[in-house]
């Protein structure tokens, strides 16, 4: 299925990267390394350089914290997106919230996707999204409550769980006016899952991807490879890149990341090998 996202439309072929950029002063993994507007904006020109389509800018960072209200959701993240949109007006933007005012106000300076992190914990964001005609990201969170962490979760199949919420999510979206093919799942490794739940929606991706919706997988540095590797948050890169390998081969469209070269190369290369793209030179052996 073609991918409409803002101006621009993405074949069924075509794996995107969609580079990750915090507006907080505590995010897991960079620790704020992008809190002032400049290192967000460096940021920003740099993984577009490095090839990302997509930029996904975020004012809260995921895990329990300092209580962040809507209004300083905005005063992090509005002014920044309208800056983006008038520097880079060729980018697809993405704004990680579940707020829906958040996204009425992001969606008026010129956000392209609602990347709803939590599962429609706000079931007004779907039609934020279908106002100003922006794709939305439906993830299956297991029914946790934003920012809180996974406490003795249980379910028969999280596989089976995440394709009926997930699908069950992109139909409301549907319905309440979000174009089909600006539509996106994501099973949401971590949020309201074990290390052996991620484990198995990474295994088991291909059914996601047979649902027919287009399928986003973050998995940058995510918990459940530093602890399937015990590597703690910066030691997690080559685990990444492992599972987003196996993501590629099972036909995920959308790649989350912190390292945008170094995830393209991979997916890449796992669409060479499954021959969905020819390699780039073939003179070996032939001169």
């Amino acid at each position: 299925m073609t991918l409409r996202l803002g101006r621009h439309s993405f074949a069924d072929d075509r794996r995107l990267m969609m580079a990750i950029v915090n507006r907080t002063p505590d995010s897991f993994y960079d620790q704020g390394a992008t809190w002032s507007e400049g290192k967000a904006l460096d940021r920003v020109a740099q993984v577009i350089d490095e090839g990302a389509e997509i930029v996904d800018i975020g004012g809260i960072k995921a895990a329990p914290g300092e209580e962040v209200g809507v209004e300083e959701e905005l005063r992090r993240t509005v002014r920044f997106v309208e800056r983006v949109r008038a520097d880079h007006p060729d980018v697809v933007i993405s704004v990680d919230t579940w707020r829906a005012p958040v996204g009425r106000a992001l969606c008026e300076v010129g956000a392209d996707v609602l990347n709803d992190a939590w599962g429609g914990a706000d079931p007004q964001l779907v039609d934020v999204a279908a106002q100003y005609g922006a794709g939305i990201v439906c993830t299956h969170t297991g029914g946790v409550v934003p920012r809180t962490r996974p406490h003795r979760i249980e379910y028969a199949d999280v596989v089976a769980s995440a394709v009926a919420d997930t699908t069950a999510y992109a139909e409301r979206a549907l319905a309440a006016g979000v174009a089909r093919e600006s539509i996106m799942i994501d099973p949401a490794h971590d949020f309201g899952k074990t290390t052996q739940d991620s484990l198995d929606l990474t295994r088991r991706l291909d059914e996601l991807v047979a649902t027919g919706w287009p399928v986003l997988v973050s998995l940058s540095n995510k918990d459940f490879v530093g602890e399937s590797l015990d590597q703690p948050v910066g030691e997690r890169l080559t685990g990444t890149l492992a599972a987003s390998a196996i993501a590629a081969l099972h036909g995920a469209r959308i790649f989350r990341v912190h390292e945008v070269s170094e995830t393209r190369q991979v997916v890449d290369m796992v669409d060479v090998i499954c021959g969905r793209r020819p390699p780039a030179r073939t003179i070996r052996g032939r001169a």
